[in-house]
């Protein structure tokens, strides 16, 4: 099968970037499927003029012999050629609509959802990254629950995570500086923790919103707990992967997660988590696992987290149990062979 796979830019779908589109590639490429990657310019997911022209071009450019999928990030990119999608059987790969995205002014949510819902029914097959996610685009977005397809991210063998053997416990929050994965609920949380020894590393690139990532780290001055916060940054790989067996605990205060591969990367080293079930990402989380509080709660975050630092007995009971379930994950090359025959079902 030759597929193109068309993404915003910069993404590096190779080599680096979005770490679902990266691994579902590598794993076809593995599997003997011939894939291009195709980048597309201008600003997305509130395309501008560039970026519908990139999309133009890039899709007057694909081969007739390649199956077409799109990145739901740069579907917004497509509006207007719905006829023409919908002629070439293409493929929508939805990790969460953008119309759900937070941050975005409400005219500019309008004109996602209006595109969005003109676009995804008419494409042959949707990828979605959980159920949670299916049933949305089923509901809201009108698109036929016989065309959606739930592939869920892989994830890689992992050594469990030692933790970090002293009286402060490690919390590590992995997700890009961006409002939808609620890092400010997350400093709300733990700055009512005064009177326990804690430390948080906020592990996501500042650079797709830089004004909300200023605005974190101004907040962490203003709740006094800078000393105790550190913003990591997007780190590579041998870098997260100490921070990963160092930690005693994963927190993530997102508002919606079309998945949660940070949380299932926490269960996967056998990491205690505590999370707000914002979208998919409570659902992979067993109460003995961790804890879930709804979205922008921030006072029953606290209290959850509060459980967690202060009983080390606790944290390593729900240790072995987030171990348990992080062993049951599918690894990426069974995501892979599920991902090229949802694709075949199109």
């Amino acid at each position: 099968m030759h597929v193109s796979l068309i993404v915003p830019a910069p993404c590096d779908a190779v080599s680096g970037g979005y770490a679902y589109d990266r691994r579902i590639v590598a794993g076809l490429r593995e599997a003997g499927h011939t894939v291009q990657v195709v980048e597309l310019s201008g600003s997305h997911p509130l395309a501008d003029a560039a970026a519908r022209d990139a999309a133009f071009a890039a899709w007057t450019a694909l081969p007739d012999t390649t199956r077409p999928i799109i990145d739901g990030l740069g579907l917004p990119a497509f509006a207007g050629m719905d006829d023409v999608l919908a002629a070439r059987h293409a493929v929508g790969l939805i990790h969460h609509p953008t119309a759900l995205e937070t941050g975005f002014s409400e005219s500019d949510r309008a004109a996602l959802l209006a595109i969005e819902r003109r676009l995804l029914p008419r494409l042959a097959r949707v990828i979605v990254t959980s159920g949670m996610t299916g049933e949305r685009l089923a509901v809201d977005f009108g698109v036929a629950p016989e065309r959606i397809a739930v592939v869920v991210p892989g994830t890689d063998d992992a050594p469990r995570s030692a933790g970090s053997g002293g009286p402060t416990c490690r919390i590590i929050s992995v997700g890009t500086l961006v409002r939808r994965k609620g890092h400010d609920v997350l400093l709300r949380a733990v700055a009512r923790l005064f009177d326990l020894d804690w430390q948080l590393t906020i592990v996501g690139s500042p650079d797709r919103d830089p004004v909300y990532a200023r605005t974190l780290m101004a907040l962490a001055e203003e709740l006094d707990i800078a000393d105790d916060v550190r913003f990591a940054g997007e780190v590579d790989d041998a870098a997260l992967e100490e921070l990963w067996r160092a930690a005693d605990l994963f927190a993530l205060a997102t508002n919606w997660e079309g998945y949660g591969m940070a949380v299932a990367e926490a269960l996967k080293r056998g990491l205690p988590v505590a999370v707000c079930s914002g979208g998919a990402a409570g659902s992979l989380v067993t109460p003995e696992a961790g804890v879930s509080c709804p979205p922008g709660d921030h006072i029953n975050l606290s209290k959850a987290l509060r459980r967690l630092i202060f009983g080390a007995g606790l944290r390593h009971v729900m240790a072995d149990a987030a171990w348990q379930v992080g062993q049951s994950l599918p690894n990426w090359k069974t995501q892979a062979r599920e991902f090229a025959q949802a694709m075949a079902g199109g």
